[in-house]
């Protein structure tokens, strides 16, 4: 998973509340296990017509958004199933950062998983960012100060956020479920050979 320290970029202003995982990704897109190429796909609904044609006014087809990395959006992001799919497509499109103001649990979990940083403000600071959003195209979200800094009425501005510092940690690291296992092998092997020594009969049986 790639380290995340500090990303600059543009932030594209979505602000619709109740996103289900459905429109973040549609259930026709989930046939594949792989966590690259669904990207294209990501609010497909919302992105293209019934003719697959881009639809020009919707936020992620206009040329000022292009390749953002951060999103800000309205509360309760993520709700609706589970499917892991829905941070995969967002990672896959190049968001690494989201902003709201409250998150499903299981997809602000995920996200974690998945090298994103989703950050929770109070819905007036989230407001205030869809405004800067519109109006700049300078944005800064530094993790290890847990800062966000932009531009609103030409005026450089801040908000802090805070963390579980041990996601944090992760984030920072590159580091996902599987990397945080191997980073305690040289325990997990010192406990398998400890009782080894002091329960052998657990080893010695043959499958049959």
């Amino acid at each position: 998973m790639e380290k995340f320290k500090k990303i600059k970029s543009n932030a594209i202003p979505l602000p619709m509340v109740n996103i289900d995982t459905d429109m973040i990704i549609p259930k026709q897109f989930l046939k594949t296990i792989k966590r690259t190429g669904l990207g294209k796909s990501l609010f497909y609904e919302l992105r293209y017509d019934e003719n697959d044609k881009k639809i020009s006014n919707f936020v992620l087809n206009q040329d000022q958004y292009k390749d953002s990395q951060i999103l800000i959006t309205g509360k309760n992001f993520g709700c609706g199933s589970s499917r892991e799919h829905a941070p995969w497509s967002i990672a896959d499109y190049g968001i690494k950062c989201i902003v709201a103001s409250s998150y499903a649990d299981i997809f602000y979990n995920n996200c974690f998983k998945n090298g994103i940083l989703p950050i929770i403000l109070p819905e007036d600071q989230v407001q205030q960012l869809l405004q800067a959003a519109e109006e700049s195209l300078n944005f800064e979200v530094d993790l290890e100060n847990q800062k966000i800094s932009y531009i609103l009425n030409n005026e450089a501005k801040s908000l802090k956020f805070d963390i579980d510092p041990a996601k944090k940690a992760c984030l920072i690291e590159g580091i996902d479920d599987i990397g945080l296992t191997l980073n305690k092998v040289s325990h997990i092997s010192d406990f398998e050979n400890k009782q080894k020594s002091m329960n052998p009969w657990l080893y010695s049986r043959k499958l049959t």
